[in-house]
Formats: C-alpha cells, structure tokens, sequence
C-alpha cells in the first residue's frame, strides 16, 4: 500500500529513465546516504570504524568493480587482487615520487595503472572464456605477488616489498582520524556507485549485457566483442584499483604484496555471487555478508558459551566461526542462488502488492 507508483506520471523521457523511477526508493537512498554522512559518524565508536565500516566501505567499491565484470560482461576473473596490488602500488609511487602529489590525484592514477594492467591481462578473454578464462586472470595474481616482491622500484627499494604512507590530507585537511577516513571513503563509494549504476543503464552497459547472455548473437548484431569484453575489464579494473589504493592507503597504512593475495580474490568473488550478480545493490550485500558476519559471529559466539555454560577455547571459537559462515554461504546459494540482491527484489514486488493477493 505505501510502496506503489499511482499518480506518479513521468512526463519526460528524462523522468522516465531516472536511476530510481519510483518516488520510494529515491527518498529511501536520500534518506541512507543522509543518515551514513550525518548520523552514523557520530553514534559509532572507532573501533567499528575501523574494525567494520571502512572495510566495509572499500570491499564494497571493490565488489562494485568485480560484480562489472563478472556479473554484467560475464568475464570470470580470479585476478582482483592483482588489481588491488597495482592500484595500491601505483598510487604509492605517484604519491611518494612526486612531491606535493595530492591523495586524490594519487589515486585515480593507481587505478589508470590497474586499468593498464586489466587490459593487457584481459586480452585472453578475446579467445578464452570460461574457466580457461579464470585460469588466465590466476595469472595475473602470480604474477603481481612475484613483481612486487622480486623489483625493488615498484617499492621504493624495499626489498621485502613493504611499504607505508602517512599524513594523508584532502584538500588541507588531514585523514588521520577514524571519522574522517570514514567519510573520505564513504564519498568515493557515493560517487562511483553513482558512476557505475549510469554506466550499466547506458549504451555500454547493454553491450556487456548482451556479451554474458551470448556472445556469438551479440556480434551478429553489430556489438563488438573486443571492445564491450576490454572496456568491462579497463572499468572494472580502474574501480578495483581504487579500492585497492583506500584499502592500502586508508585501512591498512603500511602493507605488503601477502596483504592482496589470491585469497583477497576469492572473497571478492564469493562477494559477489553471494551479493547477486549482475546486481550494483547485489555488490553491498556481499560485502556485508563478508566483512560484516565474521565480526559479529566472533562477537556473538564467545557470548552464547558463557549463557550455556560451556568453555569454548579461542581455537574452538575460530574454528566455529568458518563452519558457520561456510553453512551459511552454501545455506544461502541453496536457498536463492541469484543471491542476496534477489531477495531484495522479490520482497520490494511483494510490497508492492501488499495487503492484496493478487
């Protein structure tokens, strides 16, 4: 009864190819952006600052840039965190090589760097697709783990290949504190979730689209393969980046190349299966689903032993937490393998016929 379009006429094509055409879910968005930049900075500790929502935030702007990829081209990748590594490292070496760099600048520079390296390791994808495909991007994570340790340049002449950055600042302002790492990342999410939802509405998202569905039929019809498999791996790869330069830069402050191992590409992949794919909303829940439920089961199970009465070591505990979020994960592909996104769907179709049957 309250989430329904009557009277809502579009009288414009404008009007009709909004982001959000239904009045509900513009002010619900508002409404969630509004409360993460003005209430949330101020009810939370900085322990979940830094133990929940900066993670969070990035392996969301992370899983944006995988879920282009994988679930709008249909490119299966194992190569994110290569992309991470490159970004994180390119942004290092324009941020300590020239002097005075600014963050930003810094950063979109990482990602034209990840960008550079997506496409050239996503040329494969022209010829091989698939698990071959898969196998091909693996490649890419090797190869990364092996740059970054054996070439000390790309390290500032590290030779363990661990590196750090301090005094970060954004337009004279410092980044130091929890809140203002929080909103420096939360902002750039903002703008490129924006960015990424026009992209998959337009001309090149439907191109990609048409690639996942059937390749072949796509090219008949005039798409071009090279370009729509190529632009979705320089996109993808250009986000990632990003998300691996804040990940390095604002989370972690000192790293090494084990920091963007292939397991980092792993869960970025479940991130997004979980999530749903082909989904941008998709790409939040699994994040969430990721970062967020390990965090509270190591939280939550140490507090159900004390109430039974059972003594339950740290190993134990540990051990528990991957059984449990493994079951969940298989719990949850069984239950609606489009993942958390569909649900999402299905209950806001069901409100919209909601208190009537039909």
């Amino acid at each position: 009864m309250f989430y329904r379009e009557n009277g809502q006429f579009k009288t414009t094509y404008r009007a009709d190819q909004q982001i959000f055409p239904i009045a509900q879910d513009r002010w619900v968005i508002a409404l969630l952006v509004a409360a993460a930049f003005f209430v949330v900075p101020f009810l939370t500790t900085d322990y979940i600052f830094r133990a929940v929502l900066i993670p969070f935030l990035i392996m969301s702007l992370a899983a944006l840039g995988v879920n282009i990829l994988v679930g709008y081209c249909g490119q299966i990748s194992l190569g994110s965190g290569a992309f991470l590594a490159v970004g994180a490292y390119g942004a290092f070496n324009f941020f300590v090589r020239i002097p005075g760099m600014p963050l930003i600048p810094a950063l979109i520079l990482g990602g034209l760097c990840a960008t550079a390296f997506g496409v050239m390791f996503g040329l494969p994808s022209l010829r091989v697709k698939g698990l071959y495909l898969a196998v091909a991007t693996l490649a890419a994570q090797f190869f990364s783990d092996w740059m970054f340790l054996r070439i000390n340049w790309f390290t500032n002449g590290s030779s363990s290949g661990s590196v750090s950055v301090s005094e970060l600042q954004v337009f004279g302002m410092p980044i130091d504190s929890a809140q203002s790492k929080y909103w420096f990342c939360l902002s750039i999410l903002v703008v490129m979730a924006l960015l990424a939802k026009n992209l998959v509405r337009g001309a090149i998202g439907r191109e990609w689209m048409a690639i996942r569905d059937m390749d072949v039929a796509a090219a008949v019809i005039g798409i071009r393969p090279m370009y729509a498999k190529l632009s979705a791996f320089a996109v993808s790869s250009f986000i990632i980046g990003v998300a691996g330069g804040l990940w390095a830069f604002v989370y972690l402050g000192a790293w090494e190349p084990a920091a963007f191992s292939v397991d980092i590409s792993f869960r970025l992949l479940f991130m997004v299966i979980i999530g749903g794919l082909g989904s941008i909303m998709g790409s939040f829940f699994g994040a969430a689903f990721i970062v967020v439920l390990p965090i509270f089961l190591s939280q939550f199970l140490p507090m159900l032993s004390g109430l039974v009465g059972l003594e339950i070591s740290t190993a134990d505990t540990s051990h528990a937490e991957l059984m449990i979020f493994g079951a969940l994960i298989v719990w949850f592909l069984i239950v609606e393998p489009h993942g958390l996104a569909k649900l999402w769907s299905i209950g806001k179709q069901k409100l919209r016929l909601w208190p009537f049957p039909h």
